[in-house]
């Protein structure tokens, strides 16, 4: 598959600090999937407000950001893409167990910022763009989620040499959106608020659900304000900014 360079020295670091400072109060780390970076910023926002306390964010691919807390990053909670490294991370003692739950369930949309471009899953049959920009399905789940929709569709051998791959979700959105590559799959979330472009969203029936898991890790099992941030992470005003970012939530939890 091909790669861009051009926007990896900017956008490749798998982690990126987000802070909400309040005076006083208590601090939690969390890492967080890159396709939920929008959403946890308010998230964390109004968590803040309601506590005191702070949530200091870090976003990256679920897998990049997996491969960080099996090495001892300090990290006291896990937002995941995915339901198999929150799992994972408690089989391999790196979290608590019962702590985990599906926080939301995503949902990936084929975008392009030209505006006549996409005509639902026809402009991947006919091949008529450069470059496709899909996150790397090795470690971030949305990539997985686009190469299962192209392998339903008969597509995929076809488009791999057009394919070019984001280190995460959030590396492939800026992908399309500076035209470095005509089209992508992107999360849904990442277009909240946002009108112009095309856009085909994808059927829920070509790809496993993106179940997307929240875990208590075990720096911060002793953490007051890490399982306060989980709870609210589960409460009403929570899961209203999940909902208003385009993800499912019946069935959560």
């Amino acid at each position: 598959m091909l790669k861009l360079h051009r926007l990896a020295a900017a956008t490749a670091a798998s982690a990126v600090f987000f802070a909400v400072t309040v005076a006083e109060g208590a601090e939690t780390h969390v890492a967080v999937a890159a396709n939920f970076t929008e959403a946890a910023k308010e998230i964390a926002e109004a968590f803040s407000a309601k506590t005191g306390d702070t949530a200091l964010l870090s976003f990256g691919s679920t897998g990049q950001l997996y491969t960080q807390i099996s090495q001892g990053a300090p990290f006291d909670v896990f937002l995941a893409a995915d339901t198999e490294r929150p799992e994972r991370a408690v089989a391999e003692g790196h979290a608590v167990e019962d702590t985990r739950f599906t926080y939301a369930i995503g949902r990936i949309v084929l975008w392009s910022r030209e505006p006549s471009l996409i005509q639902g899953e026809m402009t991947l049959e006919a091949e008529e763009f450069d470059r496709l920009a899909i996150a790397n399905p090795a470690t971030a789940p949305y990539g997985a989620a686009a190469v299962e929709t192209m392998t339903a569709l008969g597509v995929h051998d076809d488009l791999t040499p057009k394919t070019v791959q984001g280190n995460n979700i959030a590396q492939t959105f800026q992908f399309v959106e500076t035209g470095n590559a005509e089209l992508g799959f992107v999360a849904l979330s990442q277009l909240t608020g946002r009108g112009d472009g095309s856009r085909w969203v994808v059927p829920a029936d070509l790809y496993t659900p993106i179940r997307q898991d929240a875990v208590l890790l075990k720096q911060g099992e002793d953490d007051p304000a890490a399982s306060a941030f989980l709870d609210f992470l589960k409460g009403p005003e929570a899961r209203s900014i999940i909902a208003r970012y385009g993800y499912d939530t019946e069935g959560a939890e």
